[in-house]
């Protein structure tokens, strides 16, 4: 029986397998696709907000040769620290289900089936987009995720969102040659949590004609030619050929709601847990990183929730 098994191999997972490879704690980290696979989806040219040296764990340095670290350097450095480390990783094995047991659980998986007295949950909130809830979503022109611009090359494109992602794949889309880029801003304006370097680029292409944008607009329905919009002005449609919707994304609660964790009645959905050993309201269930947030997925980054790692395997063993 292990002493824990870590649902989800993101950087806070592999930090909180490093602390139990630190305490002598048997330990297995599981994820169903690659390892740190929200990183890995994040697109090609993406840039961090943080130094690297925020990003670093297991006291592995992170030595970039940018300002901010990229996502490419971020792959390359979290394999680093799982050799150096040798940690314990399935990759592709997703969790089909738990069972509770009179000793703790059992993590049962496509693969095999793994006895264990406790659980950290340190998954992501990639795998499910915020949708338009729109006739027409379901085009094949439609994507809530963005890799690269070159597959934009010559097209008219409808970026949806006023945040980082968003504003990111509008310059980048529209530097590699979109024919046109047209934003579509729920809010009154661009984000004001958008990184410092690109809200006034974004800003100053709008301004310029570069890049259209409609402030407090909706989108109403998407067809294979156009998109249509209500803005304060009235109905709008805009002939385009892709729809690129950034409309961010949410956790998969599922897991959680079958071992049993429970949330506040907040607009968040945030799960229960202590503040200290970050053990959910299910004793030997513990929560790290992201998810501890809910919905709100902007409150827990991988710089401030390398802690939890330590703060867990330390519960852990005085349990």
């Amino acid at each position: 029986m292990k002493d824990v098994i870590i649902v989800g191999a993101g950087p806070i997972g592999l930090a909180c397998g490093i602390a139990a490879q630190k305490r002598h704690l048997d330990y297995l980290i599981i994820d169903k696709g690659v390892l740190v696979n929200s990183l890995y989806h994040y697109p090609q040219n993406m840039t961090f907000f943080s130094t690297s040296d925020r990003l670093e764990i297991g006291d592995v340095p992170f030595i970039s040769h940018n300002p901010k670290p990229t996502r490419a350097e971020a792959l390359e450095y979290y394999r680093r620290v799982t050799a150096a480390w040798d940690l314990n990783v399935n990759l592709y094995e997703g969790v089909n289900r738990f069972e509770k047991t009179k000793t703790g659980f059992v993590v049962h998986t496509p693969k095999g089936s793994y006895p264990t007295k406790n659980i950290v949950m340190a998954t992501g909130f990639y795998d499910l987009p915020y949708l338009l809830n729109v006739p027409g979503e379901d085009l094949p022109k439609v994507t809530h995720y963005y890799k690269e611009p070159h597959p934009y090359f010559g097209m008219d494109l409808v970026v949806i969102g006023a945040a980082n992602s968003a504003v990111d794949v509008a310059l980048e889309t529209y530097r590699k040659g979109a024919k046109s880029v047209t934003l579509v801003i729920r809010e009154k304006e661009v984000g004001q949590n958008v990184k410092y370097w690109a809200r006034p680029d974004i800003i100053n292409r709008i301004k310029e004609g570069g890049i259209k944008a409609y402030y407090e607009a909706q989108i109403s329905a998407i067809t294979s030619k156009s998109v249509k919009i209500n803005t304060p002005e009235g109905a709008v449609e805009i002939k385009n050929d892709f729809v690129l919707a950034m409309t961010g994304y949410q956790p998969d609660f599922s897991l959680l709601e079958s071992l049993g964790v429970h949330f506040q009645e907040d607009e968040f959905k945030t799960p229960l847990y202590d503040e200290i050993s970050m053990e959910s309201s299910q004793k030997g269930v513990y929560l790290a990183g992201v998810v501890c947030g809910g919905l709100k997925t902007n409150k827990w980054f991988i710089e401030n929730s390398r802690i939890h790692a330590p703060m867990i395997m330390d519960a852990i063993l005085k349990a």
